[in-house]
């Protein structure tokens, strides 16, 4: 079979799944496990080059709305009659539906059940943890700096942030990504930072970037320098990868808890 994944998080789940073997292309963004780099690169995930794409003559694509703006790949994958799966994961319970679904397309599904009891084993036994957490701090998710995108309530990272101990400093609004500003971060006051840049390496943003904005010297963060600078493939994409990144989390915040995960 010739699989072909046009997002990092679809290549993340089939990787997960043990059928990185299956794929004969993906999206220039997929970089994990590192051997997808050298398969050959479809374009960015939002202008995937669909010529080339079908001269790889794949038995299935597999694309995904969580990524904004993926529309337009669909529409041309259903006008040239490509088989695909479109998968949408907003949760890590619908991370866990896909392995589901991405096994059972790809004739491995007594597998892919028992890699979805694993991954949602890990999840439990993160949310036990977390849940012995008293006085959760509250955590300021930043996706981008200007204009501020910063994750909702509608989002794995407010989930994540449970599991960890804490909380989504946003997760009283109803939206999966909230466009916001400076200001309103100020008026919450959060206790961590977390910078996670859509698309920026780690080693590009530096915390002087946050601490240099209009009276953030004055956020309980900054002055007691609680700013995490992640890896934005552990936290920004909605695939197996995540659970790492909770782990990576949760003991920073709270290693006395979290050591023997």
């Amino acid at each position: 079979m010739k699989i072909v994944s046009i997002c990092p998080s679809n290549t993340e789940i089939i990787d997960y799944l043990g059928l990185t073997p299956l794929l004969a292309g993906v999206d220039d963004y997929s970089d994990y496990p590192s051997e997808v780099k050298s398969l050959p690169q479809l374009g960015p995930d939002l202008s995937i080059n669909m010529d080339k794409l079908e001269s790889l003559k794949p038995d299935l694509v597999f694309s995904s709305l969580s990524v904004p703006g993926m529309e337009k790949n669909i529409e041309e994958l259903e006008k040239r009659n490509i088989p695909h799966i479109t998968l949408n994961p907003q949760s890590f319970t619908d991370i866990a539906d896909d392995l589901l679904t991405v096994g059972k397309a790809c004739g491995i599904e007594e597998h892919a059940i028992k890699r979805r009891q694993e991954f949602m084993g890990t999840v439990e036994r993160l949310k036990t943890i977390g849940e012995k957490v008293s006085h959760p701090p509250s955590l300021y998710w930043e996706w981008w700096p200007k204009p501020v995108f910063t994750p909702g309530r509608v989002n794995w990272l407010t989930e994540l942030s449970t599991m960890v101990g804490a909380r989504n400093l946003f997760d009283d609004v109803d939206l999966a990504s909230v466009q916001t500003d400076w200001e309103d971060v100020l008026k919450r006051n959060p206790d961590y930072i977390c910078l996670a840049w859509v698309g920026v390496r780690q080693r590009r943003v530096k915390p002087e970037i946050v601490k240099n904005r209009p009276d953030w010297n004055t956020l309980d963060a900054v002055q007691e320098d609680r700013i995490f600078v992640l890896e934005e493939a552990l936290y920004c994409r909605p695939s197996p990868l995540l659970l790492k990144g909770a782990v990576k989390l949760a003991r920073l915040l709270h290693p006395d808890l979290y050591h023997e995960m």
